[in-house]
C-alpha cells in the first residue's frame, strides 16, 4: 500500500517520512513531496502538474535519517505513525515555484508487494502562498510597540493562513513566561513555540505547558506584558535574530466559516505595570487561581510500582514509622487500566449502554490486587493522609478491548462522545503513548457528564479526595474535529485544559474541594491547579530544569505547582543529590516524591528515602529527609496563608526574584534563587560537591532562616551548606508562624 499524508501526524515537530514539506508550500521555498511502500516493494512513480502542466519528477530514496527532525523522546518512535511493518521512503523534489502555483500530484506503483491496497493514491491539490504586506489585521494593545513594516501575511488561494510580526524590544531586557519552560528563566536570545506537547525528559524548549504570555522587563526596572490571544500555535523570536525585536508568528484559521469577517484579526493585550500587575491583569482575563485545600502543601508519596492494597498499606506504615509524615497519597497503578474507572481486579456486570457504575456493582476478590478499596480510604483518613487516584483521558484501543471497555467504546462512538478527525471518523490518539486510543470530546457537554458520572462512585462513595489528570497531550492534527465545531489548530491546545476543567466539575458537584494535579496545559490553566513539571531523569541537569519550570510557570500564573523530587525515572539519585532535592522541594508549593514503573526488577528504583538510603548506603538520608518532612509540616500554616494571597494578588507562590526585584540586574546571575511566598527566599544547592554556596540577598533586611543571624541585602554571601541545610533567609520584619526552623535539623 502507497502510503501519503500531507500534514503527516500531526507531531509538532517531526517530519514524517509520508507527507508533504512544508505542509503549505511557499513561493520561493524548495517542497519535497514523500511517499512509503512497504519494506522492499518497488520504487513507486509520481506523476505532477503544475497550473495544469505535466512535469516530470523523479524519486529518490529518503534515508532515515532524513525522514524527519526532532526525533528524541519517547514519542520518537511514533515517526512512522502506527505503521506495524517496516517500510521504504521516497521523495519527490521540486524547485522553488512562484506564488500562486497550483500543484496537484499522486502516487502509484505497478506493484507494492503482499499487502492489500490500493495501487495508487488519490490525487493531492495545493496551492503555493507567498508571504505579504495585506492579509488581515493586528489589534495591538499599544500600537507603539509594533516594529513598523513588520507584519506580512501568508495566503495560499486567496486565504492568509500564518501572520507574523515584531514587537519593540529594549537591549538589555529580560523576558519570562510563555507557560512553563525548562530551557531557561530568561527567553531573551531563544527561538520557541507554544503548542502542547508531551516530550519524555530531556523537554529543552518544548513543554507540556506553553502560554502565548509573557513579562519584558527592561534594564531600568520598567515592565510590560502581552498575550497573543489565540488557542492556535504560536511562535517567538525573543532577541535571537535582532536583540531589538521579539518577532512573533501565528497560525490562523483562514475565514472562519459563517463569520462574516472579510478577512481576520489576531488581537494581542498589551499589559503595563509591575510583574505581579502585568500577571494579574493576565489572569483577570483568562481565570483566576483558586487555593487549594491545607492538605495540598503536606508531603506527597506515590510510585507506579505500589499496585496492589498490601503494597500502598506497607509503604505509608513504613513511611509513619520512620517518623517521616506523609499528607498526601498518589495511587497510579490502581485501575484496570482498560476503563480506567474499575480497581483492578474488581468484578461487575457490564453495562452494555456504557452506563455508570456505583460501588454496589463490584465485588472485590479477597485474593486480588484491591480487596477493600473502601477500607482502604478510611484506612488512609484515619491517618491524615488524602488519596489522588491518576486518569488518562482515553479510551484505550491495544490491546482489543472486550469487556465494560469494548462496551463504552461501541457507546461513546455511537453517542459521537469522542474527537473525530478530518474526514469524520473517530480520532484514533497518533502518539506512542496509548496508541490507537480514543478521546473523549470535552466540548460535547453529554459527553462530559457521561465520563465523570463513570467516576462519581470514587468520590461519592469511595470518597477519595482527587484526581491526578495526567495525559492530555494526546491531540495531534489541525485536522481534527470538536462538537464544539472547533478544528484541532484551535482545539488541541485547549484539550488538557478542557479536561482538568471537567474532573473540577465533577469535585464541585460532590460538594469536594476541586484538586486535580495535571501535566499538561494552556492559556487558563491557572483556575485548575495543581500541577506537576512532567517526567524527569534523576541528574542533576534535570533538577535544575525543574527548578526553571517552577519558576517559569509561576511567571505565567500557574502557582500551584510541584516536581518529581529527583527525578522518578532511570537509576536512582545519589544520596546528595536527593537530599538537595528534596531540600528544594520542602520549600516549593508542592512537596511530592514519585518513582516510575521498574516492572518490579530488583534492587528497586522507588524514590522512598529509605530505598535510597539503602540503594546508597548512605546512613545521611534517613534522618536528613525525616527533618525535612517534618519542616514542611511546620510551613504548612505559612504556605496555606502565602497561597491565598497569591490566589488574590497574582503574585506567584513560587515566584523569581524579578517580581520583587525588577530593576535590580544582579538578580539574573542567581536564576535558581526564588520567593517562597512573601517572608522566604530559597537559593537552592544545584551543583555536586558543595560545602560552601554563594547566595544573592537582594536590597533589604534578611535573617538567616537557620542561625537567626541579621544580613544586610544588597549583597552576595557565601553560605556553608552542609548537606542537611538549604540556603533559607527570611525578611528581617516579619516573624514566620509556629517558628517552622526551630529544631529542624537532623540529631
Amino acid at each position: 500500500m502507497i502510503r501519503h499524508r500531507p500534514a503527516g501526524l500531526g507531531h509538532p515537530y517531526r517530519l514524517e517520512p509520508d507527507q508533504r514539506v512544508p505542509i503549505q508550500p511557499v513561493a520561493g521555498e524548495p517542497i519535497e513531496l514523500r511517499a512509503s511502500v512497504p519494506l522492499g516493494s518497488p520504487a513507486p512513480r509520481i506523476e505532477v502538474a503544475i497550473d495544469g502542466r505535466p512535469v516530470a519528477v523523479e524519486l529518490e530514496r529518503l534515508e532515515p535519517q532524513a525522514a524527519g527532525s526532532a526525533g528524541d523522546g519517547h514519542l520518537a518512535t511514533a515517526a512512522a505513525g502506527s505503521a506495524r511493518r517496516p517500510r521504504d521512503a521516497w521523495v519527490g523534489r521540486l524547485a522553488r515555484l512562484p506564488a500562486g502555483a497550483s500543484i496537484a500530484y499522486r502516487f502509484w506503483a505497478d506493484s507494492v508487494g503482499s499487502e492489500r491496497g490500493p495501487r495508487a493514491t488519490r490525487t493531492f491539490e495545493c496551492t503555493v502562498a507567498s508571504w505579504g504586506e495585506s492579509g488581515g489585521s493586528i489589534e495591538l494593545g499599544a500600537p507603539d510597540r509594533l516594529v513598523p513594516g513588520s507584519v506580512e501575511w501568508l495566503v495560499a488561494a486567496g486565504r492568509p493562513v500564518r501572520t507574523r510580526f515584531a514587537l519593540r524590544l529594549e537591549p538589555g531586557s529580560h523576558v519570562v513566561g510563555f507557560g512553563e519552560r525548562f530551557d531557561a528563566l530568561d527567553q531573551v536570545g531563544r527561538r520557541l513555540d507554544a503548542v502542547v506537547f508531551e516530550q519524555y525528559k530531556n523537554q529543552g524548549s518544548r513543554t507540556y505547558l506553553p502560554m502565548p504570555f509573557a513579562i519584558v522587563i527592561e534594564p531600568s526596572g520598567r515592565s510590560w506584558g502581552f498575550h497573543v490571544r489565540t488557542n492556535r500555535r504560536s511562535w517567538y523570536d525573543v532577541g535571537a535574530t535582532a536583540p531589538d525585536r521579539l518577532g512573533i508568528e501565528v497560525a490562523l484559521g483562514g475565514l472562519d466559516e459563517g463569520s462574516g469577517e472579510s478577512a481576520p484579526i489576531v488581537d494581542v493585550a498589551v499589559y503595563t505595570g509591575s510583574p505581579a500587575e502585568i500577571l494579574a491583569a493576565f489572569l483577570g482575563e483568562t481565570g483566576d487561581p483558586i487555593a487549594p485545600p491545607t492538605w495540598v502543601f503536606r508531603p506527597w508519596l506515590s510510585s507506579n510500582e505500589w499496585n496492589t492494597e498490601a503494597r500502598v498499606r506497607s509503604e505509608i506504615e513504613r513511611s509513619l514509622a520512620e517518623g517521616i509524615p506523609v499528607g498526601v497519597l498518589v495511587i497510579e497503578a490502581w485501575s484496570d487500566e482498560t476503563t480506567f474507572v474499575a480497581f483492578r481486579d474488581a468484578n461487575a456486570g457490564i453495562h452494555p449502554d456504557g452506563a455508570p457504575h456505583r460501588l454496589a456493582d463490584f465485588t472485590f476478590p479477597a485474593d486480588g490486587a484491591w480487596p477493600d478499596p473502601a477500607g482502604l480510604v478510611r484506612w488512609l483518613h484515619e491517618r491524615d493522609v488524602r488519596l489522588v487516584l491518576w486518569q488518562i483521558p482515553l479510551l484505550k484501543g491495544r490491546p482489543v478491548p472486550s469487556g465494560q471497555a469494548r462496551a463504552d467504546i461501541e457507546t461513546a462512538i455511537a453517542r459521537g462522545y469522542v474527537v473525530r478527525d478530518g474526514g469524520g471518523r473517530p480520532y484514533r490518539n497518533r502518539g506512542f503513548w496509548f496508541p490507537n486510543a480514543l478521546l473523549p470530546d470535552w466540548t460535547n457537554p453529554a459527553a462530559r457528564a457521561w465520563w465523570l458520572e463513570k467516576r462519581r462512585y470514587l468520590v461519592d462513595e469511595l470518597g477519595i479526595d482527587g484526581f491526578k489528570t495526567d495525559g492530555g497531550e494526546h491531540a495531534w492534527g489541525d485536522d481534527l474535529r470538536y462538537a464544539a465545531g472547533t478544528r484541532g489548530d484551535a482545539g488541541n491546545n485547549r484539550y488538557p485544559v478542557d479536561y482538568a476543567t471537567a474532573y473540577h466539575e465533577l469535585m464541585r458537584s460532590s460538594g469536594r474541594a476541586p484538586v486535580t494535579f495535571s501535566r499538561a496545559g494552556f492559556t487558563g490553566s491557572a483556575a485548575v491547579s495543581l500541577h506537576w513539571a512532567g517526567d524527569e531523569n534523576s541528574t542533576w541537569e534535570a533538577y535544575r530544569a525543574s527548578i526553571t519550570a517552577g519558576l517559569t510557570a509561576g511567571a505565567s500564573g500557574v502557582f500551584f505547582w510541584g516536581w518529581d523530587l529527583a527525578g522518578f525515572s532511570g537509576e536512582v539519585p545519589s544520596a546528595e543529590l536527593y537530599l538537595r532535592a528534596a531540600a528544594m522541594a520542602a520549600f516549593c508549593p508542592i512537596m511530592q516524591l514519585h518513582s516510575e514503573f521498574n516492572r518490579h526488577r530488583l534492587p528497586s528504583r522507588d524514590r522512598t528515602p529509605w530505598n535510597i538510603a539503602a540503594r546508597t548506603g548512605d546512613d545521611r538520608v534517613l534522618p536528613v529527609y525525616r527533618a525535612l518532612g517534618r519542616l514542611r509540616e511546620r510551613l504548612v500554616s505559612y504556605l496555606v496563608e502565602q497561597a491565598a494571597r497569591s490566589a488574590t494578588t497574582g503574585r506567584p507562590l513560587m515566584r523569581a526574584l524579578c517580581f520583587d526585584w525588577p530593576s535590580d540586574q544582579r538578580i539574573w546571575e542567581f536564576p535558581y534563587e526564588y520567593l517562597l511566598g512573601e517572608d522566604l527566599l530559597v537559593a537552592p544547592v544545584v551543583e555536586p560537591g558543595r560545602v560552601v554556596w554563594p547566595v544573592y540577598l537582594p536590597a533589604g533586611g534578611w535573617v538567616d532562616a537557620w542561625t537567626a543571624e541579621p544580613i544586610a541585602g544588597g549583597q552576595v554571601v557565601e553560605r556553608d551548606v552542609p548537606i542537611d541545610i538549604i540556603p533559607v533567609y527570611r525578611r528581617a520584619d516579619v516573624v514566620l508562624p509556629g517558628d517552622p526552623f526551630t529544631d529542624s535539623r537532623p540529631g
